[in-house]
C-alpha cells in the first residue's frame, strides 16, 4: 500500500477562521458559544449555539461564485482554499485528473429549504428559486470546491451525519492508498444553525438547554444535558509519500490507520456496549501495524449527550482494556460545538496541530465526571506531551463510526 501524508490544512470555525487563529483560540482556551443571533429563538427549548463571526465569502472567492452558494458551500470553498495554499500545490503543475475532492455535508443547506418552502406556501410553485436544488444538496460542498480549485479526479460527497468529516478523511486515505488518485482535498462542512436545524436537533432532545455559556457544552460531565450546534468546516490535504516528496512539500503528520464500522442498532443512539466504535479504534491500530500501548491520545467524538459520551467511554475501554486509563482523552466540541458533518475535519486538525506541538488542549466547561466515566478527560489544564500518535473518533446517527490514526510524520523512515 501508498503510505500517505498530510501536506495541508483549512479552518473555518466558531473560534478562529484560519488554521492559525482557529489554534491560537485552542490553546487560550476560548470557547464560541453565545446566544444565537441568526433567528429569533423565542419558543426554541435552546438558544445557545457556536455561530461563526465576521466571515466574508468575498475574501477566499469572487462575489458572483458566493452568491451562487449558500453557507456550508462557502466555508467548504474557504477552508479548501487555505488547505491548498497551506500544501504548495501549484494545479498548473498537476495532472487535475489526479487530484480529487471527498469534502462532505451531513445536511446540506436547510436554509434553502426553509425560504422556498415559504416563498411556495406564499406565492405558488411557479415563484420557486430555479436554483433550489443544486443549492440544497449536500454534496454541492464537494462539487463547488472542485470548480472553484479545478480538480477533476475522484469527487465523492459521504454524508454519515456527524461522522461525515472523518469517513471524508478514511476515504481518501483509503483512495490514495490504492492508487486512484495522488492527491485529495478532504474534510466536512456544516451550517445548520436555523431554524429547522436547532428545531429538529431539540425536538430529538439532542441540544442542551444551557442558557450559561461556560456550562453548555460539557463532554463526559456529569451535569451534561446535551449537545450545542457549531458550524464551519476543516479540510485537510493527503498525498501520497512520493508525490509529496517529489515537490519538496512540507509534510505535517502522516495518516497510518481508518476503521470504518455499523452497529446496526439504533437510528440515534451509538450501542450501549460501544462494540462498534471499539472495533473501530482496533481496526486503525491494527492497520498501523503497532501496540495498543503506543497510543496515548485520542481527540473523542465527546458530544456532551449522555448517551454518547457514556457508550464512547465504554467503547474507549473495550478497545484498549486498562490502557484505557494512560490515554489522554479531549473533545474539541467542549470549545466549538458541534460541527455536525464538519466535526472530524476540524478534529483531525486538532490531531495534527497536536503531534506537531505537543500540545493536548483542556476539554473546557467539564468539572465533574461520574461513574464508569472515569477515564483521562484532560480536565482543568491542558497537557504538554510528545505525541506519536493521535486518533480521532467520529460517530453519527445511523450507528456510523469512524476512527482515523494519524502518526508524527518521522522524515528518516522514507
Amino acid at each position: 500500500m501508498r503510505r500517505v501524508v498530510v501536506t495541508g490544512m483549512g479552518a473555518v470555525t466558531p473560534i478562529g477562521i484560519g488554521v492559525e487563529n482557529f489554534w491560537n483560540s485552542v490553546k487560550e482556551k476560548r470557547t464560541g458559544f453565545d446566544k444565537i443571533t441568526k433567528f429569533d429563538t423565542t419558543g426554541f427549548k435552546a438558544s445557545l449555539a457556536a455561530e461563526i463571526k465576521d466571515f466574508d465569502p468575498k475574501e477566499f472567492m469572487d462575489f458572483k461564485a458566493a452568491r451562487r452558494m449558500e453557507l456550508f458551500c462557502q466555508y467548504a470553498v474557504a477552508a479548501a482554499a487555505e488547505a491548498m495554499k497551506n500544501a504548495g500545490i501549484d494545479m498548473e503543475k498537476e495532472d487535475p485528473y489526479r487530484v480529487g475532492c471527498y469534502v462532505g455535508s451531513g445536511i446540506g443547506s436547510l436554509q434553502a429549504m426553509e425560504r422556498e418552502h415559504k416563498r411556495l406556501l406564499e406565492r405558488g410553485a411557479s415563484r420557486i428559486n430555479p436554483l433550489l436544488v443544486p443549492l440544497m444538496i449536500s454534496n454541492m460542498a464537494c462539487g463547488n470546491v472542485s470548480i472553484q480549485l479545478g480538480l477533476k479526479g475522484k469527487s465523492l460527497n459521504v454524508v454519515t451525519a456527524c461522522a461525515t468529516g472523518t469517513h471524508s478523511i478514511g476515504e481518501a486515505f483509503r483512495s490514495i492508498q490504492i492508487g486512484d488518485a495522488d492527491v485529495i482535498v478532504a474534510g466536512g462542512t456544516e451550517a445548520a444553525i436555523c431554524p429547522m436545524g436547532v428545531g429538529g436537533f431539540s425536538a430529538l432532545t439532542a441540544l442542551s438547554s444551557a442558557t450559561d455559556p461556560k456550562r453548555c457544552s460539557i463532554p463526559f460531565d456529569k451535569d451534561r444535558s446535551g449537545f450545542v450546534m457549531g458550524e464551519g468546516a476543516g479540510v485537510v490535504i493527503l498525498e501520497e509519500l512520493s508525490h509529496a516528496q517529489a515537490r519538496n512539500a512540507n509534510i505535517l503528520a502522516e495518516v497510518v490507520g481508518y476503521g470504518c464500522t455499523s452497529d446496526a442498532y439504533h437510528i440515534t443512539s451509538p450501542a450501549e456496549d460501544g462494540e462498534g466504535a471499539a472495533r473501530a479504534m482496533s481496526d486503525a491500530v491494527a492497520e498501523a501495524n503497532i501496540d495498543k500501548t503506543e497510543l496515548t491520545y485520542i481527540n473523542a467524538h465527546g458530544t456532551s449527550t449522555h448517551h454518547n459520551d457514556l457508550f464512547e467511554t465504554r467503547a474507549i475501554k473495550k478497545a484498549f482494556g486498562e490502557h484505557a486509563y494512560n490515554i489522554r482523552i479531549n473533545s474539541t466540541k467542549s470549545m466549538t460545538g458541534h460541527l455536525l458533518g464538519a466535526a472530524g475535519g476540524v478534529e483531525c486538525i486538532v490531531c495534527v496541530k497536536a503531534l506537531q506541538e505537543g500540545f493536548i488542549h483542556q476539554t473546557m466547561g467539564t468539572t465533574e465526571t461520574e461513574g464508569e466515566m472515569d477515564l483521562d478527560y484532560t480536565i482543568g489544564a491542558p497537557k504538554e506531551r510528545n505525541i506519536r500518535y493521535a486518533m480521532s473518533n467520529s460517530l453519527g446517527f445511523g450507528g456510523h463510526n469512524a476512527t482515523i490514526l494519524l502518526k508524527a510524520y518521522e522524515e528518516e523512515e522514507a
